[in-house]
């Protein structure tokens, strides 16, 4: 039912998977809009026709169906709609429909895909589709149905579940919010600190004007601080989570609120980590090209020049400086790895133990 923008893209994906397409509108004429092999009837006669109805119409226009209860007994419906705000309604879309026709089996998928994603191939977004029901079977035929589609069911359990599953398009990276926020405050604390140390003390107690360090050489230094403090933030939940466990002698109990929603952003607190790690990694290669840097090795040179002597290589320093590069390349590597593995298209890809074994 519903011969919109999304009604049309999955009918279209629908055909091309090898299924058979009626249109339930209130127009029986067929439009150039309409996929060429699809019938368009009646709501009544479509209904009559389907075992699977797909429900593309919005929440405000449901009241029609309630007339055609009797046609839609027993059949599967499955909603799609989203609403404008979270939480709009005191209960789901899906339930609501659930409600007018209690003798459907209503299921709540597509509403995370949109009519773009259809008509790509979902190459441009993602193939997850959330799929809830309160019938096993209604469900289980509706995930096949999204299986043929080449997209993925995502099995979210019964009706219940619906509320969040319309919530979800509407979210703004919910499990960033943290992580961005606890990453933005110490970001200033460090930042605000380098300012007051480098640049105003030298100011005033040296006179000496360094306000040109805020644009590199402040952020080169709070980067790795950065990296190295977030990095730890996402290993040291699992030391309390341990610790806890021992203490109360089983792992078979929650954890306390603040250890569970640390736990969940740990992905969210590396993937910040890295991208400090690459700036600084990108600050550090770009400082010979500084003019300060440049400025400094010439006044060295014909320092030395003037004093007619030379400083003699430091094999000690060498190899310091040698093995503090060395090392740094190899830990931005393992932990550009780290983060390559977080990415949920490639840790769905491995299993538990090559996941363990990276990390």
């Amino acid at each position: 039912f519903g011969t919109g923008d999304f009604g049309r893209a999955l009918g279209h994906k629908m055909i091309q998977s090898g299924y058979a397409v009626v249109y339930g509108s209130r127009s029986t004429q067929i439009s150039n809009l309409i996929p060429k092999d699809a019938e368009v009837l009646g709501h009544a006669e479509a209904a009559q026709k389907a075992a699977v109805i797909i429900i593309a119409i919005q929440r405000q226009h449901y009241n029609f169906l309630t007339p055609l209860a009797e046609v839609l007994h027993g059949k599967v419906l499955v909603d799609i709609s989203n609403n404008l705000k979270l939480n709009q309604y005191p209960e789901s879309n899906a339930e609501y429909l659930a409600q007018l026709l209690p003798g459907s089996k209503v299921v709540k998928a597509f509403n995370t895909v949109s009519a773009w994603a259809l008509q790509s191939g979902t190459l441009d977004a993602s193939r997850q589709v959330f799929v809830c029901g309160d019938d096993v079977d209604a469900k289980q035929m509706v995930m096949n149905i999204v299986r043929a589609l080449g997209l993925t069911p995502v099995d979210k359990g019964s009706l219940l579940a619906a509320q969040e599953i319309e919530n979800y398009p509407l979210q703004l990276f919910p499990m960033w919010k943290f992580p961005i926020f606890l990453s933005l405050g110490l970001t200033a604390f460090f930042f605000l600190y380098c300012v007051a140390l480098d640049i105003i003390y030298t100011y005033i107690y040296q006179n000496n004007d360094f306000s040109f360090f805020i644009a590199i050489t402040i952020p080169n230094r709070v980067c790795p601080v950065m990296a190295l403090i977030l990095l730890a933030l996402v290993y040291l939940p699992g030391i309390f989570a341990a610790i806890i466990q021992l203490h109360r002698g089983t792992k078979y109990r929650r954890f306390p609120n603040w250890l569970d929603k640390w736990m969940l952003c740990r992905k969210q607190l590396g993937l910040i980590a890295l991208a400090f790690a690459s700036l600084h990694a990108v600050f550090t290669l770009v400082n010979p090209l500084r003019a300060f840097v440049r400025w400094r090795t010439s006044n060295g040179i014909v320092s030395q020049a003037l004093k007619n002597t030379t400083e003699p290589l430091n094999n000690t320093d060498a190899w310091l400086s040698d093995s503090y590069l060395a090392l740094g390349i190899l830990g931005y590597f393992f932990f550009v790895l780290l983060g390559i593995t977080s990415l949920p298209s490639v840790s769905n890809n491995v299993n538990w133990r090559e996941f363990r074994f990276v990390q």
